[in-house]
């Protein structure tokens, strides 16, 4: 079952850029989040992954926070992807490839992955390689 195109449109607004979703949710919490957290990961986080499922792990690695706003993520037709590119810090050592990336809250550690998304083409990590997540990286609700 799938649910209609005006409703996955609404839930990507709500969560991405705080729009409320009129007369069925608002982003009226005493502490609302202001920001998501981006992580990368060398393979699949799977349903049940968390941001720390696979996660990247080279010399220098951090998860990114974007702005959860219209400034931070675009949002067209149930599809989001961000404003500008995402730069991860580069590269001091270390390896791995980075095949997918998640959405999460902000805080570290093993926060519920709330969306993923494939990389594509995948990156190569390294000393002095910085990754980046373009404004052509999408994750969709269908």
């Amino acid at each position: 079952m799938s649910i209609s195109n005006a409703a996955e449109s609404a839930i990507m607004k709500l969560v991405f850029q705080a729009i409320a979703w009129a007369n069925y949710a608002d982003n009226a919490a005493i502490s609302p989040e202001t920001n998501i957290a981006v992580a990368l990961h060398t393979a699949d986080p799977g349903d049940a992954g968390t941001l720390a499922t696979n996660e990247a792990t080279y010399s220098g690695y951090a998860r990114i926070n974007v702005a959860r706003s219209v400034s931070g993520w675009s949002e067209s037709n149930g599809v989001v992807s961000p404003v500008s590119h995402i730069d991860f810090p580069a590269g001091t050592g270390g390896s791995g490839t980075v095949t997918h990336f998640s959405t999460g809250r902000t805080g570290g550690g093993a926060a519920a992955a709330l969306w993923q998304g494939t990389v594509v083409p995948n990156i190569v990590c390294g000393n002095g390689v910085t990754p980046r997540l373009t404004t052509a990286s999408t994750l969709t609700l269908d």
